[in-house]
């Protein structure tokens, strides 16, 4: 059975991102897929330590073998045949934790051979979920796609494939905005968006793991 995980790199299990989240992989699951999630705040670990152990001659070349709470996940994801990678914006970028294990992910495949490309054992599927406080319109006069596409070209290049995108714009950030002081955002207006489109949102999210299960089914089909 196809394998795809879920990876939730916000702070929180229960709000946009995670629901996003858990939409895809629901997405996934009816489409056939096993799914799991893996949320990345439970785990102890930094991003590449420069070790170089995926570059040494030997069982880890290719492999990121640093011991710590990341390894297992690796290990895992290596197996994948799709990945969603879940992150809120923090200041136009995925979460430092979401960039810590892409760095660890990516740089284990990044080959220094003349003429070498990516040591990743298959093609694996990718999906990049991103949840945001601001508008679209903000979001692209601001320049996000170019900050997110620079991250983006390494997962074409890693994995064979363009990943998927799927966005939350404009999101309701607390359950009472009255406990905060946080009069700058509108938010009798931000909860009508919430109401209003944060469903469609997670629909697309849906919609988008269907379409990353029928891919892999395709795939394998051939």
């Amino acid at each position: 059975m196809m394998k795809i995980y879920g990876v939730n790199g916000g702070p929180r299990k229960n709000w946009n991102t995670a629901t996003m989240l858990e939409h895809f992989l629901q997405g996934a699951r009816s489409a056939g897929a096993e799914v799991e999630t893996i949320h990345l705040f439970d785990l102890d670990y930094t991003g590449c330590r420069s070790c170089f152990l995926c570059k040494r001659r030997g069982p880890t070349y290719g492999r990121c073998s640093y011991r710590d709470g990341l390894q297992p996940v690796l290990e895992k994801l290596r197996q994948a045949d799709g990945i969603a990678f879940a992150s809120p914006i923090y200041f136009h970028q995925i979460t430092a934790q979401l960039r810590g294990l892409l760095e660890r992910l990516f740089f284990q495949y990044h080959s220094f051979e003349r003429g070498g490309g990516s040591l990743a054992p298959q093609k694996i599927e990718t999906a990049v979920l991103y949840t945001m406080n601001v508008t679209e319109e903000e979001m692209r006069r601001r320049g996000y796609p170019a900050v997110l596409g620079d991250t983006e070209q390494y997962f074409s290049y890693t994995f064979y494939a363009e990943p998927q995108r799927i966005y939350a714009f404009d999101t309701y950030e607390f359950t009472d905005y009255s406990q905060y002081q946080a009069d700058y955002w509108d938010e009798p207006a931000k909860r009508r968006w919430h109401q209003e489109q944060f469903p469609r949102d997670c629909q697309n999210a849906f919609d988008a793991g269907v379409q990353m299960a029928a891919r892999i089914g395709t795939d394998a089909g051939r």
